[in-house]
């Protein structure tokens, strides 16, 4: 009697609020533009009387799903599958159940994935804690703030736990925010049999098959190891093994120089390490803008022990044993000659990752991966080898190599439910930022300068830059924080933002401000009349959009406008009316 109770209830809260998510959408505002749902163009009031709808629909959805009286539509287990708990498949499960859609997601080794439990998450943890060790050490700065520190020292293993501790805590609330919204958690590695199903299964289980009108892959990422690296987990490492922080060697080699290399680089001069990085390209930093990877190897890289290596390939690595210190064996990465081997008491692989493809099965639906990552359209809908659709199946994250970040996946997650929902929706992945959380923090977003005059050059139109410092910002004094740049990358012509760095404190809080008017197509000449509290670091961002020049406008010549005809006749009616001699009679 209750479970029946409780689909009538269900039934109802949903074709109620199904009425509301229909009228929705064929209001404009239903739009969805550059990543961000519509709803936030709309007007307030609408916004507000859709919110009550969505919330019925997920908790009548929950609650149903608990009563086991929900069933995927169209004869299937479930609207939605999702292979892979992480950060993207998370974030594309909890859309989903927001729509009413009944969904499942198979995780074969914990939920967060790589960013909760071996990434963004744990080494955030340890960045806390450099950077309170560098504030610490640094007797000049403290001085400067009238503060007196007499020793400063650190516990390794409580520094790891408190890594590991948040990463469980996350881990935590990721799974309950599930369960909570009736999403079914399936453990097991996930397989692709055929059209719409799925099989999972742990070893030693019989493994179960179910069918999804939609499929997403969310499978992520492992780290890359270039061929010649032997790795043992203890001396020769990848972030994986680094984020437990089993130890702090005295000298470390860190190869590869991208966001994982120079996070960890902070990390491990804070705690007293010296390192040396070891970079295949020409310069450090290449993903970077070049101004800006300049400022910051200035900044991050040549005051504190850390020495490099460019232009070279880590050919051979061999762990330390019986004594012997790592060994890195170095060749020119053009000529592959032999250059010289270093003697390293530990050495961290950052030389990026790898996707997590094998054994989905995607052989069976006539899909061959490229250089490991599921091919997929704008859509993020998987491309068979014929270069045609697969139906229903889509792919995320870093699975599909668009972009390799958490939140990235977890955008693309929503992006298509928005599409299964039957809104089509193209996300714009230029307006998706990136940060890397050294001390101070990178942040961008959008073109770095050289991407930008490229298309300029293409497209035939003039790039402009601007830059403000952190020295000229308030906030950033009284911190004794004025180190850093933030740059402005845009078209002079149209007030366009290509794009926007930033290296200094707090950066990866501030690029969101330029993100979001990338999302929604905000230019120079409006964002400029923002209001930013004073004093705040935001005003950095405020200072740099208003130094920016636009090109004047030609103001084509014109007669002067006549008033409109009506209003021409009422004015003839009142002056004659004035004028007249019987007025001037009653005078």
């Amino acid at each position: 009697m209750q479970s029946t109770a409780a689909a009538s209830v269900s039934a109802s809260a949903i074709a109620s609020a199904g009425g509301a998510r229909s009228e929705a959408a064929r209001r404009p505002g239903g739009l969805r533009v550059c990543g961000l749902r519509g709803e936030a163009l709309a007007r307030p009031s609408l916004r507000i009387s859709q919110a009550p709808a969505r919330l019925a629909v997920a908790r009548a959805t929950a609650a149903a799903a608990t009563n086991g009286t929900v069933a995927g539509s169209g004869g299937f287990d479930y609207d939605l599958v999702i292979i892979g708990a992480g950060v993207g498949g998370h974030g594309a499960a909890l859309h989903a159940v927001e729509e009413g859609l009944k969904t499942a997601i198979i995780e074969g080794d914990v939920v967060g994935g790589t960013c909760v439990n071996r990434g963004c998450v744990p080494s955030k943890a340890l960045l806390a804690v450099s950077g309170r060790m560098r504030e610490l050490h640094d007797e000049h700065h403290m001085k400067s703030l009238g503060l007196q520190v007499s020793s400063t020292g650190y516990d390794r293993q409580a520094v790891a736990d408190h890594a590991n501790n948040l990463a469980s805590k996350i881990r935590s609330n990721l799974t309950n925010s599930m369960k909570a919204l009736g999403v079914d958690i399936l453990t097991g590695v996930g397989t692709i049999v055929g059209k719409q199903k799925v099989r999972y299964g742990k070893v030693g289980f019989p493994d179960k098959e179910i069918t999804a009108r939609n499929i997403i892959i969310a499978t992520g990422s492992t780290p890359f190891v270039p061929k010649g690296i032997e790795i043992d987990g203890k001396t020769v490492f990848t972030s994986d093994h680094a984020l437990k922080l089993e130890s702090v060697p005295d000298w470390i080699a860190i190869v590869g120089s991208g966001y994982i290399g120079l996070e960890f680089s902070d990390v491990y001069t804070a705690l007293g390490s010296e390192v040396t990085f070891v970079e295949a390209l020409d310069q450090l930093m290449p993903g970077f803008d070049p101004e800006i990877a300049k400022l910051a190897q200035r900044v991050l890289i040549n005051p504190r022990k850390i020495d490099y290596h460019t232009g070279v390939f880590a050919s051979k690595i061999t762990p330390a044993k019986d004594g012997k210190p790592v060994l890195i064996e170095l060749i020119d990465a053009k000529t592959k000659e032999h250059k010289e081997t270093l003697e390293v008491d530990a050495a961290l692989i950052a030389t990026g990752r790898a996707p997590f493809t094998k054994g989905l099965g995607l052989e069976n639906i006539n899909v061959v991966t490229q250089r490991g990552f599921v091919p997929v359209d704008e859509r993020m809908r998987v491309m068979d080898a014929d270069g045609n659709v697969v139906p229903n199946l889509y792919c995320i994250g870093d699975a599909n190599g668009k972009l390799m970040l958490a939140h990235a996946a977890s955008a693309q997650g929503i992006s298509v439910v928005e599409q299964i929902s039957g809104r089509d929706h193209i996300l714009n992945h230029l307006s998706i930022p990136a940060a890397c959380f050294t001390h101070p923090e990178i942040s961008m977003v959008g073109l770095t300068e050289p991407q930008a005059r490229e298309k300029a050059d293409k497209e035939g139109f003039e790039v402009s830059v601007v830059k403000t410092s952190f020295k000229a910002n308030t906030k950033a004094l009284a911190e004794n924080e004025g180190d850093g740049i933030a740059k402005l990358i845009y078209r002079s012509d149209t007030g366009e933002i290509l794009g926007v760095h930033i290296l200094g404190l707090h950066a990866a809080d501030l690029i969101h401000e330029a993100s979001n008017a990338i999302a929604l197509g905000t230019r120079v000449q409006d964002i400029k009349f923002a209001v930013h509290a004073h004093p705040t670091l935001s005003e950095v961002l405020d200072e740099l959009f208003k130094a920016a020049k636009l090109q004047p406008r030609e103001v084509p010549d014109s007669k002067p406008s006549q008033p409109p005809q009506p209003l021409l006749k009422v004015l003839s009616f009142i002056t004659a009316l004035l004028s007249s001699p019987k007025r001037d009679q009653q005078r």
